[in-house]
């Protein structure tokens, strides 16, 4: 499909960033009280739970409906590894620092848009894409006081960060948006839901907590509402930009709710991390379009 809004597909992603790094700040917030495969249980629930309730009445056999059953999935559980090794970084890391390892995903989807998605990167794409990673040795450079087994839980999420972005971008050709959020939302619900009555800890939620453990849900639901739905209007070479926006919102939520502010030299990098995107996204070239035979 060829993508006809691009203003209006960044406009998606951008609202969809704020949600996603209001749920980081929650899941970091819920973290200090409850297991993480117990916390990723309640959000994937919730989601599911509001899917059902709202959406499927009107949307019906659309819900279930896929045309790659098996990419549907394959994205679904690499979204749900994504939120275990993120909330696991979270767990023992500031939001904002976390958040910037985190964005070595989109900057790799640039990189495989070639292979993957069939766009070139020029050669300066792959210097900023370098200059990057970079950014990123300066945030988890020795002396940091990062927790070194949560930069590893930070890297595997990325890992499986670029899978799952790269099939957004591959199933919006072909699957309708509430089928992909559905599918995320019932494996996520699986995949946590059956560990749950081992994960659960023991914990009696209070008014606030019970508000904050139900917010995840409608946080990561809509979120990725909004982020799958913007690449049905735009290229990824467009969107990945847009991504690096996350950083101001996890910094600023980082600051508003822990009172964290990174040191001058993590800082660098976050800029350095942000901007090497942003360049690498806007030289990377489209080829013609192809027609399919």
């Amino acid at each position: 499909m060829t993508a006809t809004h691009p203003y209006k597909g960044a406009f998606l992603l951008v609202c969809g960033l704020l949600l996603f790094a209001c749920l980081d700040t929650t899941l970091k917030y819920l973290s200090a009280l409850q297991n993480i495969p117990a916390l990723a249980a309640i959000r994937y629930i919730g989601n599911l739970v509001l899917m059902v309730a709202i959406v499927a009445p009107s949307q019906g056999k659309a819900m279930v409906s896929t045309q790659r059953t098996g990419l549907v999935l394959l994205r679904a559980g690499s979204l749900a590894v994504v939120t275990l090794f993120m909330g696991l970084a979270f767990q023992r890391m500031p939001v904002a620092e976390t958040t910037a390892i985190g964005f070595l995903a989109p900057m790799l989807v640039i990189l495989a848009a070639g292979p993957v998605l069939g766009e070139k990167v020029g050669l300066a794409g792959w210097l900023t894409a370098l200059l990057g990673f970079a950014g990123v040795m300066l945030i988890v450079r020795p002396g940091s006081g990062l927790d070194p087994i949560g930069v590893i839980f930070a890297l595997c999420a990325v890992a499986a960060n670029l899978c799952y972005q790269l099939l957004s971008r591959i199933l919006a050709a072909s699957e309708q948006t509430i089928a992909l959020l559905f599918y995320t939302a019932l494996a996520g619900s699986l995949i946590f839901g059956v560990a749950l009555p081992w994960t659960w800890n023991g914990w009696h939620p209070d008014a606030l907590e019970i508000v904050l453990l139900a917010s995840m849900g409608a946080f990561g639901g809509l979120g990725h509402w909004l982020f799958t739905q913007a690449y049905r209007y735009a290229p990824a070479s467009l969107l990945a930009p847009m991504n690096y926006l996350q950083l101001l919102w996890a910094g600023l939520l980082g600051y508003g709710v822990f009172g964290h502010v990174p040191d001058t030299l993590a800082m660098i990098g976050m800029v350095i991390v942000g901007l090497s995107g942003v360049i690498t996204a806007i030289r990377t070239r489209r080829p013609p379009a192809k027609r399919s035979v």
